[in-house]
């Protein structure tokens, strides 16, 4: 591929980063300036971009990303759980023998939560949450431990969405204790009679992905076995970050040497 080919490529990638860092839509010239072409080129690549659903006309001169990149947003988040549970499965298994309660991963789905795996207790009282079940982000351990590890742009949105203000500065105070203790823990948030434990869990790059929570009746949880439960799942979560990452440097090297 030659030099002039390449800077096409990278011009129409810096025009669709420019489109997904603002929440308005841009004009041609907008888009030329942010991406320091010609106004001419801005408007050829926008025009090949269209063609294949990258980017669309909201109206006249107004430019936006394309549905085709919420298709390839929904194929890597389908591709990126698929590779999280298998991961995240025995070591969940594990998790729910040695504390004997339910597990639990979760993602986020824009301001939701949502869950991809539960491993249950055996235990005759216990929690059942069905996969596919959605969570509110700012209530609940699951959400919780996600949104007070994502960037503070990414929180500060997420948090003005909270309609309640009494909601909204609380939570604010409750993402400093969670950031600086490293977990989430709540009573009785979601489901009455109901304590969750819950860490984040990090792909390679640090970003926070998913939450790893452990949850059971509350009157199981107590200061003898809180120091158990709390290390078991810090560890647990590392572990699934860990093979993460080691998953993803694998990937990349092996992609790598096929070149």
């Amino acid at each position: 591929m030659n030099v002039n080919k390449n800077q096409t490529i990278e011009r129409a990638l810096d025009i669709i980063f420019s489109l997904a860092e603002v929440e308005s839509n841009l004009t041609v010239s907008e888009i030329a300036e942010k991406v320091a072409i010609p106004e001419s080129t801005a408007y050829r690549l926008i025009k090949t971009l269209e063609n294949y659903g990258m980017v669309e006309r909201k109206s006249v001169g107004q430019i936006r990303l394309g549905v085709r990149i919420l298709d390839l947003a929904r194929s890597l988040q389908q591709q990126m759980d698929r590779e999280l549970i298998t991961i995240a499965r025995p070591i969940m298994e594990m998790l729910t023998e040695n504390v004997n309660e339910t597990s639990l991963l979760c993602v986020r789905s824009a301001t939701e939560v949502i869950c991809v795996q539960s491993i249950e207790t055996r235990q005759i009282l216990r929690l059942s949450v069905e996969v596919g079940k959605i969570l509110p982000l700012y209530r609940g351990a699951s959400g919780k431990a996600i949104l007070a590890f994502e960037k503070k742009q990414t929180i500060s949105q997420l948090v003005q969405t909270i309609s309640d203000e009494n909601v909204r500065q609380n939570i604010q105070s409750e993402i400093e204790e969670i950031r600086s203790q490293g977990y989430c823990l709540t009573f009785a948030e979601v489901d009455t009679n109901i304590f969750g434990l819950a860490v984040p869990i990090y792909d390679k790059d640090k970003r926070v992905i998913a939450s790893l929570t452990v949850a059971g009746p509350t009157d199981r949880w107590t200061k003898e076995n809180s120091e158990l439960f709390v290390n078991t799942v810090v560890s647990s979560a590392e572990e699934i970050s860990r093979q993460l990452a080691c998953v993803s440097t694998a990937s990349l090297y092996k992609g790598e040497e096929g070149n």
